[in-house]
């Protein structure tokens, strides 16, 4: 059984959707950032980590993309060109969208009062209004974004939609946003929120 530290409210409930895609096992260990549970493990105190034979693996893409390629789900395989356009959608995931939130999340909740700039926030939001319009072409009339088949970087867009919303930041309708309420919808997603919610 797999053990994943972290919280539904952090870039654990990636972790957590991830393992219920794959209908693997898991224990959660409630901690929040630089709670002791996270902190023995990663000096950093970033969570999540999931525990893997008494290893703990950290960072949320790379223990989404560890899990799919070790059970053979919601992934291509390496070296095939799938696997590659795949990634690109990883990469856009984590550079356009979470690396967008997560400067606003600072400036707006983490850092201390007299480092916060208020300017950030509206810079951030042109940001991923950007992205946003990017990742509607790229998507077009695809069910997912790797076509008819949820790969990884579905699950980190879609939550990182659901993290816009928390920053305040608009989400776009049509196409794109019934691509965000399809993947919300997943049985995989409501389980996870559902076994989260009970750890709180």
């Amino acid at each position: 059984m797999y053990q994943v530290i972290g919280t539904a409210r952090s870039r654990a409930m990636r972790v957590f959707w991830m393992l219920e895609e794959l209908e693997q096992e898991y224990e959660i260990v409630e901690s929040g950032p630089r709670g002791k549970a996270i902190s023995e493990v990663n000096p950093a105190g970033k969570v999540p980590a999931l525990i893997v034979d008494g290893t703990a693996l950290l960072d949320s893409v790379a223990i989404m993309q560890f899990l799919a390629d070790r059970h053979n789900g919601l992934t291509y395989a390496c070296g095939t060109i799938e696997r590659a356009q795949q990634d690109g959608f990883t990469q856009f995931a984590t550079d356009e969208m979470d690396g967008v939130l997560w400067q606003a999340t600072k400036h707006k909740f983490y850092y201390p009062e007299e480092l916060r700039v208020p300017e950030v926030m509206e810079a951030a939001k042109w940001d991923f209004a950007r992205a946003m319009k990017t990742l509607e072409t790229r998507l077009g009339d695809k069910e997912f974004v790797m076509g008819d088949k949820i790969t990884v970087p579905d699950l980190l867009i879609s939550h990182c939609a659901g993290w816009a919303l928390g920053v305040k930041f608009e989400l776009p309708k049509g196409k794109l946003g019934d691509y965000f309420k399809r993947l919300r919808g997943r049985p995989a997603m409501k389980r996870a929120l559902a076994r989260a919610s009970q750890n709180t």
